[in-house]
């Protein structure tokens, strides 16, 4: 017998955020998001632009904007207002206020993140408010940028990764006939130095709105600093901004060499892939790359106040490998590799070391819930790669900083001692770093090398989540990179199955940017069990909704 839930009719407009109907909103929004792919299809640009301000002014993307707002991780991170929105009333206060009319954003709170090359990322923060307007009008412009985005553009995109960059870089260079040389693009602060009028001129959502947000400024060390050019990098909106202002230089390319698979391409081998401000371009030689292809990236770059990074752009052989998000990408004897690049995996090990040397006393069990979800973020990306070697290598090397680490705790002890105490024995291995919690459980380090590699399947280039026809495939990638992420979490997988892959209070598909509760139809206090049957898995906002003072009833 399956669990159910039996959502309650709403039968009248929504007075609180627990009385919203979250089915009936995601279907209208979903509604106007593809008619307004279908109008920029066609070119109707006028018409695109009536449905963007029907799409902004309703209730429904309203509330789907505050949701996606207070569910983020970056939820309780607050703007320059210090205001956040953590109860359902303060949710529902702030649909009543978000209106385009006398709209006016705060200043970004300015703040600073290390980069991996020791320098600093700047971020600003926007407030809540000016949070939830950019979501509001990010659900009207994702369907024109998707339906107008470069083919090969991977980052910043809906169900797109960096594993579909890299499948893609391994399509272009992977047969012993492919192109041979690769020219590394980076863009010298790509979201700070995008053009502002370029932005207004050629973006199609509410100038005035989009005006106030590049003018808005930052607040820095309590002064006020304005802004000539740039998207702020920590604005829900600044990467779909971003990839619009980048996206054409494929078309660019292909208008200028040939159409993929065409004779002029053929003879030129000009191909791009493009992950966020990173991309490469591969050719049939070094003279056709700096000498034809450099000149056509760089003035379609100008035209949108950017320029390349000198250091870091540069045209590399196949045979010398190149680094492109992470991996190394070679060829070995005609025969095209891609692994963890060795800066990558010592930023990782040093990551590791880090922990290491500012934990020196704390206990084994609390090292161990550190590192597993280190270990496996790390690992997970890197899956889809030549990585057997590298991950054994870093399990060596987590050992030996292991067991550096725990030899001073207990200088004056024998090593014999040492060992008993925090390493055991499972399976085939010996040295099996592993603490017990306060209650009594033991937990064990995870190994990088235990992870199976698996070859990703790259997204079909052309596919757009706005049009009906992509609806099934969509639904079948969804399913399996959830498979993929849910691995090894039986009882997850289990509901979701069940569940047909969907919440069964707002009738959404998960992500991981919502996350997901686990519902005790029977309440555990009440006697209920853990047991299949007893459970359904939610949308932690739906779990909430379930739970407050809404009637519902439970099979």
């Amino acid at each position: 017998m399956s669990a159910s839930i039996e959502v309650p009719a709403f039968s009248h407009p929504a007075t609180t955020w627990h009385s919203i109907d979250w089915a009936t909103n995601h279907r209208r929004v979903r509604e106007l998001q593809v008619r307004i792919a279908k109008a920029t299809r066609e070119g109707r640009w006028r018409r695109a632009r009536a449905l963007q301000r029907m799409l902004t002014r309703s209730f429904s993307a309203r509330v789907l904007a505050v949701k996606r707002v207070t569910e983020n991780r970056g939820r309780r991170t607050a703007g320059v207002d210090g205001e956040t929105w953590e109860t359902p009333t303060s949710k529902w206060l702030a649909v009543i206020r978000l209106r385009c009319k006398g709209y006016k954003p705060r200043a970004l709170r300015r703040m600073y993140i290390p980069k991996a090359n020791g320098e600093m990322r700047p971020l600003g923060i926007p407030t809540m408010l000016d949070r939830a307007m950019q979501a509001l009008h990010l659900l009207a412009l994702e369907p024109v940028s998707e339906t107008t985005a470069d083919n090969h553009s991977y980052g910043f995109r809906p169900l797109r990764s960096t594993a579909d960059a890299i499948e893609q870089v391994f399509v272009c260079l992977g047969r012993r006939s492919s192109a041979e040389w690769i020219l590394e693009g980076d863009i010298k602060g790509c979201f700070d130095n995008i053009s502002h009028d370029w932005l207004l001129n050629h973006v199609l959502m509410d100038k005035g709105i989009l005006r106030k947000w590049l003018k808005a400024g930052f607040m820095e060390s309590g002064n006020w600093q304005a802004t000539e050019s740039g998207t702020p990098q920590g604005g829900i909106i600044s990467p779909v901004l971003a990839n619009l202002a980048l996206d054409g230089l494929e078309r660019v390319l292909y208008d200028r060499f040939g159409q993929k698979s065409s004779k002029a391409s053929y003879k030129t081998k000009v191909n791009y892939v493009r992950y966020a401000d990173d991309f490469v371009v591969t050719g049939i030689s070094k003279e056709i790359l700096e000498e034809q292809v450099v000149p056509v990236v760089q003035s379609f770059m100008a035209e949108r106040g950017l320029t390349l990074s000198a250091s870091k752009t540069k045209v590399t052989h196949i045979e010398q490998g190149f680094d492109f998000l992470g991996q190394n990408v070679r060829k070995y004897d005609g025969k095209a590799l891609i692994k963890p690049s060795s800066t990558n995996v010592k930023q990782f090990l040093a990551s590791v070391r880090r922990f290491l040397n500012a934990h020196k006393t704390v206990p084994s069990w609390c090292v161990v819930n550190k590192l597993n979800p280190m270990i496996r973020g790390w690992s997970n990306f890197h899956r889809h790669v030549v990585s057997k070697e590298a991950f054994s290598y870093v399990d060596y090397r987590i050992w030996k900083m292991l067991w550096q680490w725990c030899k001073r705790r207990h200088a004056n002890r024998r090593k014999r001692w040492v060992k008993m105490k925090y390493f055991r024995s499972m399976a085939a291995r010996n040295w099996v770093f592993h603490g017990v919690k306060p209650n009594g459980k033991i937990v064990d380090l995870l190994y990088a090398s235990d992870t199976s590699i698996k070859r990703h399947r790259k997204i079909v280039a052309t596919a757009n989540m706005f049009d009906p026809k992509g609806e099934l495939y969509f639904e079948q990638r969804m399913s399996m990179l959830w498979s993929q992420r849910l691995e090894g979490r039986q009882k997850v997988v289990s509901l979701w199955r069940r569940q047909n892959r969907k919440c069964l209070w707002c009738d959404q598909g998960f992500n991981p940017e919502t996350g997901w509760n686990i519902h005790h139809i029977v309440e555990r206090h009440k006697g209920g069990s853990d047991k299949l049957d007893n459970l359904v898995l939610m949308h932690p906002n739906c779990h909430r909704q379930l739970h407050a003072d809404t009637p519902y009833v439970v099979h």
